[in-house]
């Protein structure tokens, strides 16, 4: 008999996932593993659950839930070589379109026993790790600001209303970014990227990736409302962010500082600045498509 499958999932991810985890589970027991199945209650629940599966002889650790329960999952589980793989019942799943995870529960599945892993960059926020990006400034107010409950019931479309919310009381606060060499960037927000993909199929660092170690930093060139509209115009559009509205630089570090703004790690709210940003190649091996 294979070893056994660690199937970590958040019950409440994208409204109601109960059904989609007995599928899961229905899929990896028909095909002969032996399935323990660990479910969220609370926040930190999925990371303790990773943290207590190092070191085990699992065949897989599949996570089946949104990119929080992810991000939870690679801070309590680097470093593994165990491969961990993504069944994603989220309200976005930005992870499902970086690497181009199927819809179905049954094909991510199929994925996540017979696809590819590889070993992936991290990026870390001091200690703390995220698999996809970083928001510096608006988009992380956004973040602290959504209204569970609203999440709940609207998905994505909480996440406009919060923005339209924020947008209505911005002020933008400066943020300095100082370079291994000593150079600084001054702007008025910031994406840290590891990724491609930021909130969807949008896209700001087209070149950041997953398999490579380096971040792509965008910092937010001009203050004010009429930026982040320009901004969101050209990722609505699918165009290329100008160099007037940022600037885009490829590095392992950098050190973002400014005055209490706000910091959200792959969707969920951090904290914020001061914070040094790094990166880390193969602490996880995530499982890909094949090609």
């Amino acid at each position: 008999m294979p070893s056994p499958i660690l199937l970590i999932c958040n019950p409440i991810a994208g409204g109601n996932a109960r059904p989609a985890i007995q599928r899961a589970e229905k899929y990896l027991r028909d095909r002969g593993y032996q399935v323990e199945t660990a479910l969220t209650q609370a926040r930190g629940d999925a990371q303790r659950f990773a943290a207590q599966a190092r070191g085990k002889s699992y065949h897989r650790i599949i996570v089946a839930g949104g990119d929080g329960t992810l991000n939870e999952v690679v801070n309590g589980l680097a470093p593994c070589t165990t491969p961990l793989a993504f069944v994603p019942l989220g309200t976005t799943n930005v992870l499902s379109l970086e690497i181009g995870l199927p819809r179905t529960v049954e094909q991510a599945c199929q994925v996540a026993l017979e696809g590819n892993p590889r070993p992936i960059s991290l990026g870390l926020a001091g200690e703390t790790r995220f698999l996809l990006m970083a928001g510096v400034g608006f988009d992380a107010q956004v973040v602290a600001g959504v209204n569970a409950r609203l999440k709940k019931l609207l998905g994505k479309g909480a996440y406009v209303v919060g923005a339209l919310a924020q947008a209505l009381r911005h002020r933008s606060q400066a943020v300095q970014a100082r370079m291994p060499k000593g150079q600084i960037l001054t702007g008025y927000g910031a994406i840290i990227s590891n990724a491609r993909c930021y909130g969807g199929t949008f896209q700001i660092t087209p070149k950041a990736c997953l398999t490579e170690e380096s971040l792509e930093v965008f910092i937010l060139r001009n203050a004010g409302l009429s930026a982040l509209l320009k901004l969101s115009l050209r990722m609505l559009l699918r165009r290329p962010v100008s160099p007037a509205l940022g600037e885009i630089i490829r590095t392992r570090e950098v050190t973002l500082s400014g005055d209490s703004v706000s910091v959200q790690l792959d969707g969920d709210f951090f904290g914020f600045l001061p914070l040094h940003f790094t990166t880390s190649f193969g602490e996880i091996t995530l499982v890909f498509p094949s090609q």
